[in-house]
This record gives structure tokens, C-alpha cells and sequence, in this order.
């Protein structure tokens, strides 16, 4: 018996606990062990794709290469619009989080000319995280690289590429043809991201750019790139070329459209020429116009802003807008009389100084009449009261049919959507919905004449003449050179051939004796036409048309010029331009056939002017 015994049960109970301390630890170790080995087996099978690729997302970055656009020419194989290659300043998208930036962003801003926060805002939108350098500022001036590469220390992440850019040799003489191109708006970019459009992607905003954007493109390349830590690239692991876009050849005769913009000149207007037979556009002009090279520019300048925002609307293409046809629209009056069998070719009908109906006088142009007329002569004279009658007798309905067979409102399928106006074929159904009244005759009167609400385009204007020109059949105008299906289509309006024969008989006599004279010289092929002058409103000066076809015999190609409230008469304003358009046709497609006649100096002193009637 122990005389100790509260001794020896102290050390067996701390025996114990040491125990259970080591059995405690032990489990809790395992625990812990366990708890890494599973949140590493989870992080490596289950999240370990996610995380690879974020690693891998830090580790290789894309330096993408931008596509070549296809060059536009035209039909002779002449340029039209092509690339020039400017200096641009790229970003990663991470640079504006790091704290580098509160140096960068100042930095460039000052250099660049630019908003830190319009910087700020193309990096965040293209995410953090984007392996995708971002462009901030193109078309670099020489001041700009020198600063940049002066302050290359400070400007960590900064790269200075080489971009394509558009370029317009011919500058705004075909403005509206070629259209422009400019960097994808926020909205468009969410619409064309599934087509693969990028942020800071050039895109055609209008014109050809914009009708053939998928041909033109071509196909981003670039080069995938692994990075250290710091960003600095470590070597190429791979690379694909970008792929050029597809060159365009288009209908348009640069010479032809050359002398179109010179024959408008300052005219507010249009001029539009065709090849009546397959509908192929050589040359289609609107003044005011622009330069599509400005739109290349990083930013518009104030003074290019306000100008193409200015009251004369130079961005508007007035060959596809619509306005009141006036006279020219008696083609149509005469074979909706004609066909319609209420008259016949050698109908002769008298004209007076004026004709009242319900009470309303409607005037002839000239206040006198004109006599005893047939279809011919009073297309030469442009008579008005001639028309009354035949609008009037064969009615409103037989008029409207007539002018939608001709493509009147509707668009002519040429290649610009969203650019093309309808025009307008008022008929009885519109009259109520927007005027609130009926139909009447006055209304058919003034449409037999091409006035009232009737409305068309430079562009239909020019299909209605290819009608009579080519034989009676409605031709698609288009741009695309190799365009077959456009080219091959033609719509009969199944006319009678005496009709053909009218028609072609009276525009013929409108330059040989009528209100064309002016086109009745040597400097070109025998040409057929007919002037308009147009009613633009009250205290508004007149709009004035004239358009025409050469050879009369075998027409090769249809001009038609339109001056938006020019004053005085058709034949006076528009048909000059429609001369100067035809004299570059001719006397480029046939060298020293149609020249000027030389003149004695003694003889020349008497040489009539040529002028005509007006309208």
C-alpha cells in the first residue's frame, strides 16, 4: 500500500490527456490534409478548365491584324477608292486599371488631342480582360509619333501600329456613288458582333461602301503572342494572314461622271446617265456634295460637322430623292392616250392659250397655244394643253396605271437600300387618307403634266426615258459591273409599236425643232430628249429637267440632269448639262467622230446661239 497514492494518479491522468492531444491533432491534421487534397482535386477537375483558360487568357495575347478593304474601280479599270496606311495607337484594355495609368491616360490624352474619358470608355467596353489590343486614335500626324515615341517611358502598354484606311482619290466627285466608311457605332456593334465585327471595325456607312460591305471586308489575321508577367511578349505561337477583301469593278465611266459633276457645278441637283438597254450606271452625281476622305479622319473637325449638317444637306443624294417631273412626265401621258385606244397616232387635237374645267383655268406655258398639234409636234412644243385633253379623256385611273408600269412609285432596284426614295403616285385611296378630299379631275389635269403630288427621282426619271429608247422595256438600274441577273432584267411594258414610233418621233423632234435645240449639234451623236419645268411652290423658284438619248436610232445611253429650284426653263438650265454630259460620252467612246465644225472667223461672227423655247 502506497503511502502516495494522489501521486501516481496525477501523472496516469496527464498520460491520458497527452493522448488524446495527439490523437486530436493527429485527426485534425488528417482533416486538414483532406480538406487541401479535395479543394485541389476540385479546383483541378472541375474548375481546372475554367482556370487554364484564364491562365492561359493572362499568358497569350492576340495582336490582331486588320483586313485590306477591296479597291473600287471602275468600268475602264480606273481607281476609284483604295487604302492608304496611316500610324494608330493601340492599348491593351488592361492598362486603365492598373495604377500606370493615372500617368498614361493624362499623357496621351494631351498628345493625342483626345477626351481620357472617350479612351477610357473604348477600353472598358472591350473588357479588362480582352486579349485584344484596342485602337484609341488613328490617322497619327507626324507631331503626334515624335511625342509619343519621346515619352516612350512613360507610356508602358502604348503600341503605335500600322492601320488601313479608306481613301478617296477623286474626292467628292463621287461621293454619293462611293458613299464613305467610319468606325462602327456602339449600336451596330451589338447588331454585327455575331458577323464577326470587332470593337473600333471600319464599316460602309452608305453608298457602294455600304451596298457591298460583305465583298469589300475581307477577313481579320493576327498573331497569337505569349507574355511574361510584365506584359512583354516572349515569342509568336502563332499566326494567320489577314485576307484581303474582294476588289469591285462598277459600271460607272469616271470620265462620264466627271463631266456630270462639272456640268452641275453649283446647281443644287442631280444628273443621272444609264445605258438604256441593260440598266448599267455610268455616271450618277448630286450637288451639294462631300468628301468621303474627311470620315477617315480620327474625329470631324467642327467646320466639317457644320457643313455636313448645314441647311443644304450634302449627304442627301438628290438622284434618288423625289420631286415634281413636270413635263418630262408627258411619256407617259402620250402612252397612256395611246395604248389606252382612245386616240390614235395621227390624232390632231387643238391648243389654246388656256382651258377651264370645273371652274379652274389651267394655263399653256406659253399663254398663246400652239394651233393644231398631233402627238409628235406637241411632244417638240411640250404643250400643255394638248395633255389637258388627253389626261382628261382617258382618266385618272388609266394615268396612275401608266405610271407605275413605268417604275413610278416604287424604288428602280438599284443597289443603295435605305437610300432611295419611292417617289409618290397619288391616286384617289391617298388623296383621302392624307388631304381629306376626293379625287378630281383637276387632280388628272395636273398629273398629265407631271404636277400636283406626282413625284419621282433623277434615277426613275432616267428609266422612263430608257423605255422609249430601248424598244418599251423597263431596265434595273445597277452599279455592279458583273451584276448578270440586273443586267439580263427587263420588264415589256408590252406597248404597241406605234406607240414606240410616237413617242420616239415626238423626242426626236424636241431636239431638232422643239425645246431641246441646244443638243442639236455635232459634238454629239443625234440625240432625242424632253424638258420639264416644275411648280416648286409659291415664292419658290421652279425646278427644272431636261433628259435625253444618242444615237436616236440605236440609243446607247440615257442622261437625265435635274435643278432644284433653279429658276427660268428646262430646256435653258438642264439641258446644257445634259450636252456637256453627252459630248464626254461621245467624244471619249469615239475619238474625232463628233467634233466642233471649224468656222471661218468671218462666218463665225453670224453663228446662231442655238437657243430654244422655253417651257
Amino acid at each position: 500500500m502506497s503511502l502516495f497514492p494522489s501521486i501516481g494518479n496525477k501523472k496516469d491522468t496527464r498520460t491520458v490527456g497527452r493522448g488524446f492531444q495527439s490523437i486530436f491533432l493527429i485527426v485534425f491534421t488528417v482533416l486538414i490534409l483532406a480538406g487541401i487534397e479535395a479543394r485541389l482535386a476540385y479546383l483541378q477537375i472541375v474548375e481546372g478548365p475554367k482556370l487554364r483558360e484564364r491562365a492561359e487568357a493572362n499568358r497569350i495575347r492576340m495582336i490582331l491584324k486588320q483586313p485590306e478593304r477591296g479597291n473600287i474601280f471602275d468600268r475602264n479599270g480606273k481607281l476609284l477608292a483604295t487604302t492608304r496606311y496611316p500610324s494608330s495607337v493601340y492599348l491593351w484594355p488592361m492598362a486603365h486599371t492598373k495604377p500606370s495609368w493615372s500617368v498614361v491616360g493624362p499623357r496621351l490624352a494631351q498628345i493625342l488631342n483626345i477626351p481620357q474619358d472617350e479612351m477610357e470608355k473604348k477600353l472598358e467596353q472591350a473588357g479588362a480582360n480582352s486579349s485584344s489590343l484596342i485602337r484609341v486614335a488613328r490617322d497619327l500626324n507626324e507631331a503626334e509619333i515624335t511625342a509619343l515615341k519621346e515619352y516612350k517611358n512613360e507610356l508602358p502598354e502604348v503600341e503605335i501600329n500600322t492601320d488601313s484606311v479608306r481613301y478617296y482619290p477623286h474626292g467628292k466627285e463621287l461621293a454619293h456613288v462611293l458613299g464613305y466608311t467610319r468606325e462602327l457605332t456602339p449600336d451596330q456593334l451589338k447588331d454585327k458582333k455575331q458577323q464577326g465585327y470587332r470593337l473600333g471595325d471600319v464599316i460602309g456607312q452608305m453608298g457602294v461602301e455600304k451596298a457591298y460591305e460583305k465583298m469589300l471586308r475581307g477577313e481579320w489575321g493576327g498573331q497569337q503572342v505569349e507574355v511574361d508577367g510584365a506584359g512583354r511578349p516572349i515569342r509568336v505561337l502563332g499566326e494567320k494572314q489577314a485576307k484581303a477583301g474582294n476588289d469591285l469593278h462598277l459600271t460607272i465611266d469616271l470620265d462620264v461622271q466627271k463631266a456630270a459633276e462639272k456640268a452641275l457645278g453649283n446647281h443644287r441637283g442631280a444628273i443621272a446617265a444609264l445605258d438604256p438597254n441593260n440598266g448599267a450606271v455610268l455616271a450618277l452625281v448630286s450637288y451639294p456634295t462631300f468628301d468621303p476622305n474627311i470620315f477617315s479622319k480620327q474625329k470631324l473637325s467642327q467646320k466639317d460637322w457644320e457643313t455636313l449638317q448645314g441647311k443644304d444637306h450634302p449627304l442627301v443624294n438628290r438622284a434618288l430623292s423625289a420631286f415634281p417631273p413636270a413635263s418630262t412626265f408627258k411619256i407617259v401621258t402620250t402612252t397612256a392616250g395611246l395604248e389606252s385606244g382612245k386616240f390614235s397616232p395621227d390624232t390632231i387635237l387643238q391648243t389654246f392659250g388656256s382651258l377651264t374645267v370645273g371652274g379652274v383655268t389651267f394655263g399653256e406655258w406659253n399663254h398663246a397655244g400652239f394651233g393644231p398639234l398631233g402627238f409628235p409636234r406637241a411632244i417638240a412644243m411640250s404643250s400643255d394643253t394638248f395633255f389637258y385633253q388627253v389626261g382628261r379623256k382617258v382618266g385618272g385611273p388609266t394615268l396612275i396605271e401608266w405610271s407605275r408600269k413605268y417604275g413610278f412609285g416604287q424604288r428602280t432596284g438599284i443597289e443603295f437600300q435605305g437610300e432611295e426614295s419611292k417617289g409618290l403616285v397619288p391616286d384617289e385611296t391617298w388623296k383621302k387618307r392624307v388631304l381629306k378630299t376626293p379625287w378630281t379631275v383637276g387632280d388628272t389635269i395636273n398629273m398629265s403634266i407631271g404636277q400636283g403630288a406626282l413625284q419621282v427621282t433623277p434615277l426613275q426619271s432616267a428609266i422612263m426615258f430608257s423605255v422609249p429608247a430601248n424598244g418599251g422595256y423597263r431596265v434595273q438600274p445597277h452599279l455592279l459591273k458583273d451584276n448578270e441577273q440586273a443586267k439580263s432584267w427587263r420588264e415589256s411594258l408590252n406597248m404597241k409599236p406605234t406607240t414606240i414610233k410616237v413617242l420616239r418621233d415626238g423626242l426626236r423632234r424636241v431636239v431638232s425643232e422643239g425645246t431641246g435645240k441646244r443638243l442639236d449639234v455635232p459634238t454629239i451623236a443625234p440625240a432625242s430628249g424632253k424638258s420639264g419645268t416644275a411648280e416648286a411652290g409659291v415664292g419658290r423658284p421652279n425646278h427644272t429637267w431636261f433628259g435625253a438619248y444618242a444615237p436616236s436610232n440605236k440609243p446607247e445611253i440615257v442622261v437625265v440632269a435635274f435643278g432644284e429650284n433653279t429658276g427660268e426653263h428646262g430646256g435653258t438650265i438642264c439641258g446644257p448639262m445634259v450636252l456637256q454630259v453627252l459630248e464626254a460620252y461621245f467624244q471619249h467612246k469615239y475619238p474625232g467622230k463628233y467634233q466642233k465644225p471649224q468656222l471661218d472667223p468671218s462666218e463665225a461672227k453670224t453663228q446662231s446661239s442655238g437657243h430654244g423655247t422655253g417651257d
